[in-house]
């Protein structure tokens, strides 16, 4: 082997070097700076409270109130860089966040399905692996100097509303299901050290947020009005589960008021609930500009020095935003704040940046500190999100069934449609700059041949002006896919909808198509939100439909793979589809949950809604065909109660017993089902557990609920056991008027698949749970 090597050779090899081993200079307490080395905030064998307490000590308050803003000031004279607090990473490290910067090192990162696809998965351990990535990625690029630490994701409010823009950015409308998929990416994003954070996440936004312009009202000047019932039973859950269960190490309070009071000042939302009685072990950071926008626009309080006082109070330790770091300094000056409440908020950011490593000297240093540019985009990062997409794709109508495509039989398809070479589109909101993209028409392309036709010129589909060709395509191919749908011109961030059906002339482009289509006719839905998609439906001509969501830089591949049956179906739709007639009495300022016959108020989500629906919460449907069993389960359970006397009967009301005075640690029912897959392919079951409460309990109670949800694969003709388990207190609980969680007596229906098992609640003063 020749030792000597080209010039282009030696160039490359010293370009490697330097996109390998750029590396960010220390934060803080930097080995070489021989003045802050031996300062105890310095040193690492400390614990982690007596070295905030050192370094607060040392501060000016001048140097103090810089630090509560998320562009953070540096202190050099402690050896203190400043700190971007502000980073994204709702489904892949996003540039939307002034941190982080894509360059010639980091070009790029893997952009995974929008949260509202990956969330119809109903796959826990996917959402972690996922979290996992992101986290690997972002280190990776923190490591080179390109991002941040902190990360204001994931976004965890309840899809309350259709119409609502952002609605694609959350886990749809089941508080068990958001606060499941908030606990389990933010452990994959940050780890599962006690005291170390691979990242810093944040669960936003708290609380009751999910409007952002609705016929004429927006974020900043809404005034939720809500109950203490539907805050504890549907708002607040997945914030608890992300805080009490993900112990994540961030909170943000929303742009809106709860009640008249802005969230950003409310301490009973902020220091007694998240804080208190959730024991947020972290910061509470605002959504930005949420203080000034409480006091510009809201006119919250007379003075900025007040607004800024009543924020740190009420809990708040970071402003994304500079509004606290121009008049903190002066609202202690006018003794509205204390110096002591500064210090506060600052303990909770500064152990945080400690738990992150920040303060440990060089970030080499760190067990992460190995991740660079060749753990960004990796082949098995992209496979995953290929994995994610085709997970969460939802197949809602198969007649026949026609699908899965054959490549022998479907030779040629005509792909059409406004989203057949989308790109961006696929991505969602709160995305940065994919890895690369496979659209709709190149995936197909891998499978037969394609004759393409926009039939549309975008989503809007203002007209029909090139229907003609798409409908010529159509007539020569052997099956016709409509890539059809919505896009961020439709629904985002400050763009709610106005109605639920497809826009402008694309129901007439799809009816047409298919009326002239030679082979089978399959629309393929993008869309964040529920879409009134009634007429395709309803149409025989058309005899598949799929919901895509926003499927991610792989989308167009997994599209192709469900098609084409090298992938099989099992995503389950994670909101209601409603038709367009449920809009007619539901203005979205109403934040009732609850339906009032007497109004015509139809109540909100699969929970609290009856009435007709295009496509309900959970549907979806498969390649293949499982059965369930129950195998074991209990029919009585006994609820023991705190205490030794059977006086405690008496904390009986309505039948039902305080969460509060049960003995709830480990009163659970664990079922036993066995899943049977009769169909002739391999699949993945999506396993789904409601209950529905004992009837009697009037305004408290749930038309059912989401207790419990596994996914399992099953081989063709095989049969797996599935053991769920249902904590009482937390998922066969209710909530009264009053805004407290009880367990109801008597008889809880199950709905387990397509079986049906009743479990017997009844109170004991002493006991355990009995079969």
């Amino acid at each position: 082997m020749s030792s000597s090597f080209s010039p282009l050779a030696i160039f490359l090899l010293l370009l490697l070097v330097r996109y390998t081993c750029e590396a960010r200079e220390p934060f803080a307490c930097d080995p070489k700076n021989g003045g802050t080395k031996k300062m105890a905030f310095c040193k690492v064998s400390l614990a982690i409270a007596e070295r905030v307490k050192d370094l607060i000590g040392r501060l000016t308050l001048e140097e103090k109130v810089r630090l509560l803003v998320n562009n953070a000031a540096a202190v050099p004279r402690l050896g203190m860089k400043g700190y971007e607090w502000w980073s994204e990473a709702l489904h892949g490290v996003s540039n939307l966040g002034p941190a982080v910067k894509f360059n010639a090192q980091f070009p790029a990162a893997t952009s995974f399905p929008q949260v509202i696809t990956t969330a119809a998965s109903f796959n826990a351990s996917l959402w972690e692996a996922i979290g996992q990535v992101v986290s690997d990625e972002a280190r990776a690029m923190y490591n080179g100097g390109t991002a941040g630490l902190t990360y204001w994701s994931p976004n965890v409010n309840i899809f309350r509303d259709p119409r609502w823009g952002r609605g694609q950015e959350t886990p749809g409308e089941d508080p068990v299901l958001a606060g499941t998929y908030a606990a389990t990416y933010v452990r994959g994003l940050q780890g599962t050290h006690a005291n170390r954070l691979k990242v810093a996440a944040c669960c936003k936004h708290f609380t009751a947020y999910d409007l952002d312009n609705w016929n004429g009202m927006d974020r900043f000047h809404f005034n939720a009005q809500v109950s203490k019932q539907d805050i504890e039973d549907t708002f607040d859950v997945p914030f608890k589960m992300c805080v009490s269960e993900g112990k994540v190490a961030s909170v943000m309070c929303s742009y809106n008021q709860v009640n008249g009071v802005p969230t950003c000042a409310d301490p009973n939302l902020l220091k007694k609930t998240v804080r208190g009685l959730w024991q947020l072990d972290g910061y509470i950071v605002s959504d930005c500009d949420s203080v000034g926008v409480f006091y510009d626009n809201q006119h919250y309080t007379p003075t900025p020095e007040e607004a800024a006082a009543d924020a740190i109070k009420a809990g708040l330790d970071l402003d994304c935003g500079p509004f606290l770091a121009v008049h903190t300094q002066n609202a202690v000056k006018k003794g509205l704040l204390s110096e002591a409440d500064v210090n506060g908020a600052l303990v909770n950011t500064l152990t945080v940046q400690m738990r992150l490593g920040m303060f440990d000297g060089e970030p080499t240093a760190h067990p992460y500190g190995h991740l660079g540019p060749k753990d960004v985009c990796k082949p098995a990062h992209q496979e995953l999100a290929l994995e994610a997409a085709r997970q969460g794709i939802v197949l809602l109508k198969n007649t026949g069934p026609v699908l899965p495509l054959s490549s022998q039989l479907h030779r040629t398809v005509a792909v059409i449609g406004p989203n057949s070479k989308a790109t961006i589109t696929m991505i969602g909101n709160y995305a940065g700059v994919a890895c690369g993209y496979t659209n709709p028409l190149q995936g197909i392309g891998r499978y037969a041949r394609t004759v393409h036709q926009l039939g549309c010129q975008n989503v809007a589909c203002k007209n029909d002006k090139l229907f003609g060709p798409a409908i010529n395509a159509a007539r020569q191919a052997d099956a016709t896919v409509l890539v059809m749908g919505l896009d961020q011109s439709i629904e985002a961030e400050t763009v709610d909808r106005t109605g639920l059906l497809l826009p402008g002339r694309q129901p007439d482009l799809v009816s047409k198509v298919a009326a002239a289509s030679k082979g089978p006719t399959i629309l393929v839905l993008m869309s964040g939100g529920p879409v009134d998609i009634t007429f395709a439906k309803n149409n025989p001509r058309i005899v598949g439909i799929l919901w895509a969501g926003y499927p991610g830089q792989a989308g167009g591949a997994a599209i192709a793979d469900i098609l084409f049956g090298t992938a099989n179906p099992g995503g389950k739709l994670p909101v209601t589809w409603y038709p367009e007639e449920y809009l007619t009495k539901l203005p979205m300022t109403n934040m009732a949950m609850r339906a009032t016959k007497s109004a015509g108020y139809p109540g909100r989500t699969y929970r609290f809604y009856n009435g007709p629906v295009v496509y309900p919460f959970g549907h979806g449907l498969t390649y293949t065909h499982f059965v369930h069993t129950l195998a074991s389960a209990p029919t009585v359970v006994s609820v023991p109660l705190n205490g030794h006397r059977r006086a405690n009967v008496t904390n009986i009301s309505n039948r039902a017993i305080r969460v509060t005075h049960a003995r709830c640690d480990k009163l659970s029912i664990t079922l036993q089902v066995d899943i049977k897959n009769v169909g002739s392919r391999d699949g993945t079951h999506t396993l789904l557990v409601f209950s529905a409460p004992p009837a009697g309990f009037g305004h408290w109670a749930l038309e059912k609920q989401l207790v419990a949800f596994e996914k399992v694969h099953v081989p063709a003709k095989g049969q797996h056991r599935v053991g769920v388990n249902i904590h009482v207190c937390k998922l066969l609980s209710v909530v009264d008027r009053s805004g407290i969680r009880r367990i109801p007596l008597g008889e809880h229906s199950f709905n387990i698949g397509d079986v049906k098992h009743s479990v017997s609640l009844q109170a004991a003063a002493l006991g355990i749970i009995k079969s």
